[in-house]
């Protein structure tokens, strides 16, 4: 049963089946994009396990092709079952190791981009100033203690954590959070709606509103909009229940034993240890058109621990790369007077670079081989 395995898994027809498969995934993934949008079709065709198939409304989900984590952990498997079989040591098989490291690294290294990449975002004004950058799907809730004169404490929560529910402290916080409900996403209005029911809240902006449950948003123009009730708990009693919603533009102020704290729903932010200032945006287009030419973000880069203070203009296809993230022109303001970065931090982006290389010598020294052994027979002939 073992040796039945092995020789499929080092099969020549495994490899050909399994390419022709990567092949029909990329095809039918590129396609389905127009449809679901680019976010969902990503997560549904290429960074999942298998592809489902959801007969009408039945709520069942059957799988009906393999997804691109699974073809490319079977890929993995199979290359290295087959050098492990086919390869004998020796000078002359120098460039088929090269070829299959370099294959290797370059499935490993989409994985690692898959695990390690974040992608966030920057809006910034013209004259405004951030040290952070936030994600555009995920959320955290803020708890800030402005208490002090000159500085905020700030205490954040993950989505992931709240979506877990149960209690939560924090050396920071006098109180516990308590976390009673918390949806994803959510639809949030002032009046009774079919199927909403009454925020559970007592104090804050949550009273008298109605909410429910939502599913979750995958296209590429949505993002989901969670909301939560909490419940801020001292070992003297409840300080008050609270809604917190993405749908909040301000936050809620709670104060106890004196103290002022903030509370906000708010997208996950990344701090850095440099700010941005947006001197200026220009939109430019071409002479006598409303046709975009180019479209360019002039800013100002500061960093007190080294004492950098430097101008950098980002325009399309030229980000700034720094400190290990790379800061693209994604979208801008409809009156040009803001801008949207994209930041990017992928640790593994050298990955593809090395791998191709490693392919490339691999191939260039398995053709000079046989070009060497064709010269020399032909000299001998």
């Amino acid at each position: 049963m073992l040796d039945r395995l092995y020789r499929i898994f080092t099969s020549l027809r495994l490899t050909v089946g399994l390419l022709t498969c990567v092949f029909i995934l990329v095809f039918w993934g590129t396609l389905a994009q127009v449809h679901l949008g680019l976010y969902r079709a990503q997560h549904e065709f290429f960074r999942s396990w298998f592809i489902y198939w959801r007969p009408g409304d039945v709520g069942v989900r059957l799988p009906i092709f393999p997804g691109g984590y699974l073809l490319g952990v079977l890929l993995l498997v199979n290359l290295f079952a087959a050098h492990w079989r086919y390869y004998r040591p020796g000078g002359r098989k120098v460039g088929v190791a090269l070829i299959h490291l370099g294959v290797v690294l370059l499935l490993v290294g989409q994985l690692l981009t898959d695990l390690l990449a974040t992608e966030s975002l920057i809006h910034l004004r013209e004259g405004e100033t951030k040290n952070y950058s936030e994600a555009s799907r995920r959320y955290e809730l803020a708890i800030v203690d402005q208490s002090a004169a000159d500085t905020d404490t700030v205490v954040a929560i993950s989505g992931r954590r709240l979506l877990r529910g149960g209690d939560i402290t924090h050396p920071a916080l006098p109180f516990m959070v308590r976390v009673r409900e918390f949806y994803a996403n959510s639809s949030l209005v002032e009046r009774e709606l079919p199927g909403h029911i009454a925020v559970p809240a007592t104090n804050g902006m949550g009273v008298g509103l109605w909410w429910r449950e939502l599913p979750h948003v995958t296209e590429t123009d949505q993002r989901d909009m969670p909301s939560g009730v909490i419940e801020l708990v001292t070992e003297t009693g409840s300080v008050g229940t609270y809604l917190v919603s993405a749908f909040f533009a301000r936050p809620q102020s709670v104060v106890y034993q004196g103290c002022r704290y903030e509370l906000a729903l708010r997208p996950e932010r990344y701090y850095k240890p440099f700010s941005i200032q947006l001197l200026e945006f220009r939109h430019d287009r071409y002479p006598g058109t409303d046709i975009p030419k180019n479209f360019s973000s002039r800013v100002r880069l500061r960093r007190p621990d080294t004492g950098e203070d430097r101008e950098v203009l980002i325009y399309m296809n030229n980000p700034l790369r720094y400190d290990g993230e790379a800061f693209y022109q994604a979208s801008y303001d409809k009156d040009d007077r803001g801008t949207v970065l994209q930041v990017v931090r992928n640790p593994s982006w050298l990955t593809p670079y090395v791998a191709c290389l490693i392919v490339g010598v691999g191939l260039v020294v398995q053709f000079l081989m046989h070009l060497m052994d064709f010269l020399r027979k032909r000299r001998v002939s």
